[in-house]
């Protein structure tokens, strides 16, 4: 981790997404989601700030949050790059990282984008993923 010549963007953000079966980009604010029984549930999406005290949030396109599969799991990546992941007193006790987009390469972003949507995704788009993944890889 640390510092990548190689930074993500939201660019990456869209390609990954795109990959993965259900996921739709929501309107208005950067973010994505899944279907689950008829319901968009988010999976990532643009960190919204309080620049200011007692003020709206504001969007920041630099950040993402992201979801994670459990507490334990955002604890291990907080520890992992404070240049990369960090959190706020919003998501206390919520199960996402806010990550900089250019304090991380698009593969490691992969990885976690993949693992979030997982958080939402029925299991019958998940199997679907992991069976299509496990034929690509035994390609020669």
């Amino acid at each position: 981790m640390g510092k990548h010549t190689v930074m993500a963007t939201q660019d990456d953000v869209r390609r990954i997404c795109a990959s993965l079966p259900g996921a739709t980009e929501g309107q208005g604010r950067f973010g994505f989601s899944v279907e689950v029984k008829g319901r968009a549930k988010g999976f990532v999406w643009s960190w919204a700030e309080r620049v200011q005290p007692r003020m709206a949030r504001v969007p920041n396109d630099g950040v993402l949050a992201v979801l994670v599969p459990d507490l334990t799991t955002k604890e291990i990546i907080l520890s992992l790059d404070s240049d990369a992941f960090f959190t706020e007193p919003h998501y206390n006790g919520f199960p996402a990282v806010l990550v900089r987009l250019e304090a991380i390469a698009p593969e490691e972003l992969e990885g976690l984008l993949i693992d979030a949507w997982r958080c939402k995704a029925p299991p019958t788009l998940v199997r679907q993923y992991d069976e299509v993944r496990s034929i690509a890889s035994s390609d020669p």
